[in-house]
C-alpha cells in the first residue's frame, strides 16, 4: 500500500509519453462518459475526451497525482462539452428557421416519438435549472463520481454537493411534472 501511495505523488507530465499513456489509460473512459452524458452522441463525446487529452499534452501539464490529472480532465471535457451543445443547438434553430420558417409539425401519438420529446423535456429541463445544480446533478448521474470526487472537481464540501443534488432532483421533478412528459408503463 505504501509503493501505491508514493506512486501517487510522483508528479505526471501531460508531454511525457509514459505519463500520458498513464493518464489516457486512467481517464480516458470516464472523461468520456461525461462527455457522452452531455452531448448524447458518441463520436463527439471521443473528440472531446481526446480533444481534451491533447490539450494538457500540448500545454506540457505537469499534475502532482493521477487524481489532479483527472479533476482537471473532468472540467476541461465538461466545459467543451457544454459548449458543443450549445453550439448544436444554435445550428439546430437555424436549420429549423430556415427550414420550416417558425412552424411546427404536431406528429401522431407514437411511441418512439413521445420518447424521443420525454428525452428532449427531460435536457430542456436540466438546462432550466441553475448552473451550479446542474454541474453537480450532470457528474453524478452521467459522470459515475461520487459526492467527493463532485466536491473535489467543483472545489465545494461533500454537504454541499449532497445539497445540491437534493435540490436539482427536486426542481427537475417540478419542472418535468408541469411539462407532462411521457412515461411508458
Amino acid at each position: 500500500m505504501d509503493s501505491e501511495q508514493n506512486q501517487e505523488l510522483v508528479p505526471l507530465n501531460a508531454a511525457n509519453p509514459v505519463d500520458f499513456r498513464k493518464i489516457y489509460n486512467e481517464c480516458m473512459t470516464m472523461i468520456y462518459k461525461v462527455s457522452f452524458r452531455i452531448v448524447n452522441d458518441e463520436e463527439a463525446a471521443e473528440d472531446l475526451a481526446h480533444d481534451s487529452l491533447i490539450k494538457a499534452n500540448e500545454k506540457g501539464l505537469v499534475f502532482p497525482t493521477i487524481n489532479d490529472a483527472k479533476y482537471w480532465l473532468i472540467r476541461v471535457v465538461k466545459n467543451a462539452s457544454l459548449n458543443y451543445v450549445k453550439r448544436k443547438e444554435r445550428e439546430r434553430k437555424a436549420y429549423e428557421k430556415a427550414l420550416y420558417e417558425g412552424e411546427r409539425k404536431s406528429e401522431s401519438g407514437e411511441t418512439d416519438l413521445l420518447k424521443q420529446e420525454s428525452i428532449n423535456k427531460a435536457r430542456e429541463a436540466l438546462k432550466k435549472l441553475p448552473k451550479n445544480l446542474q454541474e453537480v446533478l450532470m457528474l453524478r448521474e452521467y459522470g459515475d463520481m461520487n459526492y467527493k470526487e463532485i466536491g473535489k472537481v467543483l472545489g465545494i464540501t461533500e454537504g454541499n454537493v449532497k445539497v445540491r443534488i437534493f435540490r436539482a432532483r427536486e426542481q427537475l421533478l417540478k419542472i418535468i411534472g408541469d411539462e407532462n412528459v411521457y412515461m411508458p408503463d
